[in-house]
């Protein structure tokens, strides 16, 4: 479902991303950590089509993002940590702005509309302008839309940001969902317990490098033992790249 190639992206003289390449198939939570400034967010930009790669690939849905960007970005529903909301509109009518961008059937979207509403605790606040809404709401809006078009790759930068533990969990259970359903999870985040409990397998990536793969089981086997920490694993990793 998403494939990077030996991504490599460069701003000038100064390498952000070298070289990645990661496959992850239908139907896995793949969980993308790394300290500050290590190329997580250039990577998201990448995949999403913001930024083009100085060289290597990127197919999204077996469609190259180079060759035909719009098909390949149809095929993606994007949560990014900090949203961006027109908030004049109300909720209601943002989920019609991005149904329409994405070619939603119209017959579809009121019962769509309203079922992502209620799963996200919005549908009491669907005809609420954004601007009244917190932040917490801000990004359960986000991921409703998000979903509208009924992606096969969720990309997600720090979902968690903002929410309480309610809405973390409905967040946790939603993903795995998505995932038993067939969707591509790419998550990128800073809380390693969230990668941890989530994900199927985990990147780490420093300096621009993935440095390592695999699941959590397998990267506390491989690197300190079964009973380490993911955090240690990280913080030594990190510290040594």
């Amino acid at each position: 479902m998403i494939a990077l190639n030996k991504i490599t992206k460069k701003y000038g003289s100064m390498q952000a991303v070298t070289n990645l390449t990661l496959h992850i198939p239908r139907g896995e939570i793949f969980g993308f950590i790394g300290p500050n400034g290590a190329g997580k967010t250039t990577t998201i930009k990448m995949m999403g089509g913001v930024l083009m790669p100085t060289s290597g690939t990127i197919r999204i849905c077996g469609i190259d993002m180079k060759t035909d960007p719009e098909a390949a970005k149809k095929c993606i529903g994007f949560i990014p940590d900090r949203p961006y909301l027109y908030e004049k509109l109300t909720g209601l009518e943002f989920l019609h702005f991005i149904a329409d961008l994405y070619h939603v059937d119209p017959k579809r979207f009121p019962e769509k509309a309203y079922n992502n509403l209620k799963l996200f605790s919005l549908a009491d606040w669907a005809n609420e302008l954004i601007e009244s809404y917190s932040h917490g709401m801000k990004q359960r809006l986000i991921m409703a839309a998000a979903l509208m078009h009924d992606p096969e790759v969720l990309i997600v930068d720090e979902p968690m940001v903002g929410l309480d533990p309610i809405g973390i969990k409905l967040i946790k259970d939603l993903f795995k969902q998505l995932a038993q359903n067939g969707t591509a999870i790419f998550l990128s985040t800073h809380t390693l317990q969230v990668a941890e409990d989530l994900c199927h397998r985990i990147g780490i990536i420093a300096k621009g490098k993935l440095i390592a793969t695999g699941s959590p089981r397998e990267l506390k086997q491989a690197f300190q033992g079964v009973n380490t920490d993911l955090e240690e694993i990280f913080l030594k990793l990190t510290h040594d790249e």
